[in-house]
């Protein structure tokens, strides 16, 4: 367990120890961590939505991931293999409503062949143990389902992460602010950080973690530093299937290695109902859950950055055939008939839309894995797409250690 000496005790005009901007399943991931390793240490969590988990957390298919899909070595690997089995064990703790169902990877057309194999020999490299199966095969897992090849991921789960998030602010101790937008932060070298908040409260903190997701490179912005990054949101569309008895558990195709996004997938949630989905598409806002939701400055902040227009030259062909299953549903039936041959157009019912925060680099790279960089007094979270809802117990402790060694470092004489 830390020790580490808390502003309160040294007296001083710091509302709290460590200031927490986010209240989605990382930012309490990290409130939770950081009371857990050195209890006593004041945490106060700004969320400018009315509750927690209003966006990403929220608003995802709530896969338990494996971790088959990420490089060896990778924080996503590490934290996704560790974080499946931390998750199924807090929410068996808590009570929070889980199941490990297990999933297909299948392969629809010759080409994926290789690819399927390869994840194979990733998911070993990751520890994670799959079974290679048969066209023949398949319907003994998935009867509706039909494709060349297969492997099956036995550690894949679904939960309720709007629960956890819940159950991690309850847990933590900390002082959650619902309604609290940053608007903005003065930066002191030696004494802290100072937030503003919309409605004019400013809280003063030794050190400040910024898990603000879709906004965390303008957070990272106010703060004085550079990210080096901007968010470009995706937005990910989904259906519910009307005939959920078509699909038992969770069914996927071979991803493009390429892209980081897994293609449109079958999940049988912990209610019993089955999503189709999502696709990504480029949204028009950073919270832009639909067509309908433009907003120009940050659509024209995402129009400046030279990275989007990169990843548009280099992705046309993808983004195409997104934007095609977007505006068609006949579309989108066609692409899920590939996996389910049974499913009609009718079928399909449109469910809730989520956003993707992926970071984007200048040159148009899109960031692979979690992205956490320190500077004076802060931590900044900068990428944290999925899988970090599976993952956000030990990304939480990575970004709680941090923040701790920085509050150490801040009330030492």
């Amino acid at each position: 367990m830390a020790q580490v000496r808390t502003a309160s005790a040294r007296g001083g005009g710091h509302d709290c120890d460590v200031l927490v901007v986010g209240g989605g399943i990382v930012g309490l991931s990290t409130a939770y961590a950081i009371t857990r390793a050195a209890p006593g240490t004041r945490v106060t969590v700004l969320e400018k939505e009315p509750g927690p988990a209003r966006h990403q957390t929220g608003r995802n298919s709530g896969v338990i991931h494996s971790g088959v899909y990420y490089r060896p070595g990778s924080l996503k690997a590490r934290y996704a293999v560790r974080g499946a089995a931390e998750m199924v064990k807090f929410c068996a703790e808590y009570g929070i409503p889980h199941a490990v169902t297990g999933k297909l990877i299948v392969a629809t057309e010759r080409t994926e062949l290789p690819r399927l194999h390869a994840l194979v020999q990733r998911a070993r490299e990751n520890g994670i143990p799959v079974r290679e199966l048969g066209a023949a095969q398949i319907p003994e897992h998935e009867p509706e389902v039909r494709g060349l090849a297969a492997i099956h991921v036995g550690t894949t789960g679904v939960c309720d992460y709007v629960a956890v998030a819940r159950q991690l602010a309850h847990a933590s101790g900390a002082e959650i602010r619902y309604g609290a937008e940053v608007r903005h932060v003065d930066r002191r070298p030696g004494l802290g950080v100072a937030v503003r908040t919309r409605s004019g409260d400013v809280i003063r903190a030794r050190v400040m973690v910024n898990c603000a997701g879709l906004h965390c490179d303008e957070i990272a912005r106010l703060t004085g530093d550079d990210p080096g990054m901007r968010i470009v949101p995706f937005r990910g569309e989904y259906y519910e299937l009307a005939r959920p008895e078509l699909v038992r558990g969770l069914v996927y195709p071979v991803p493009d290695p390429a892209f980081p996004f897994l293609g449109v997938h079958l999940t049988r949630g912990i209610d019993g109902g089955v999503h189709i989905g999502p696709n990504a598409v480029p949204a028009l806002a950073r919270e832009g859950y639909g067509w309908g939701v433009v907003r120009p400055r940050e659509l024209g902040a995402t129009l400046a950055w030279p990275g989007s227009w990169r990843i548009a030259r280099r992705h046309w062909r993808y983004g195409a055939g997104e934007l095609r299953r977007s505006l068609s549903k006949t579309a989108f039936t066609t692409a899920v008939r590939r996996l389910l041959p049974a499913v009609t157009e009718d079928d399909l019912v449109a469910a809730p839309a989520g956003v993707r925060a992926q970071a984007v680099l200048a040159d148009g790279t899109l960031v692979d894995d979690f992205l956490i960089r320190e500077a004076a007094h802060t931590v900044h979270v900068l990428n944290a797409p999925s899988p970090a809802a599976t993952a956000s117990l030990p990304i939480g402790r990575e970004v709680g250690r941090r923040a701790l060694a920085m509050l150490e470092e801040a009330v030492r004489p």
